[in-house]
């Protein structure tokens, strides 16, 4: 079995935890998420832990074990994520580099000029939340981990690192390593 799934996850205060069939409903301050899963695995709420293990019960044949074990890591971290969004979000900060190169919201778009002939507009989903500080500056925020990850690589596609130059779209403390120009 996964070892990170041998610890619980602790439910925090003000947070709760449902499981109905196979689908597990977290409510928190900052909203809500439901995540199915698979009959492998088995969730148990005690309290305020909740524990993820594999379901011997749905095991028909001694194969299924391995399969009951490597899913009980990946449940045991997209719950926990949950958990963490519905308290504290999560937040993708990224930068833009370049002469020129700068972003802003206008309503629930995203409009950024990139070195293209024309601005580039991003429809913003409703779920996912996204602040202009600074021409040069995105930040994605939201409470669905996968999703702000997601939406701040679509973005970042628009414009990749250049590897000669280092202009484009990165996220912040990302290192781009240059090449060498070519030589005269």
């Amino acid at each position: 079995m996964s070892r990170i799934a041998n610890k619980p996850i602790v439910i925090p205060n003000g947070v709760e935890v449902k499981v109905e069939g196979n689908v597990l409903k977290v409510k928190g301050p900052l909203g809500e998420l439901k995540q199915d899963f698979l009959p492998y695995v088995k969730v148990e709420i005690n309290g305020n832990e909740m524990n993820v293990k594999p379901n011997v019960d749905y095991m028909k044949r001694r194969s299924d074990l391995k399969k009951m074990k490597m899913f009980t890591g990946t449940y045991w971290r997209l719950f926990n994520n949950m958990v963490i969004g519905v308290t504290k979000g999560f937040k993708k900060e990224l930068e833009i580099v370049g002469i020129g190169y700068r972003a802003q919201l206008q309503g629930k778009k995203l409009v950024m000029n990139l070195g293209y002939a024309h601005p580039v507009e991003m429809e913003i989903p409703s779920d996912v939340k996204v602040e202009v500080p600074s021409p040069n500056k995105i930040i994605v925020s939201g409470i669905d981990k996968q999703r702000v990850g997601q939406v701040a690589a679509d973005i970042r596609k628009w414009r990749e690192p250049n590897v000669y130059s280092g202009k484009g779209i990165r996220y912040v403390g990302e290192v781009v390593r240059l090449k060498e120009g070519k030589k005269a």
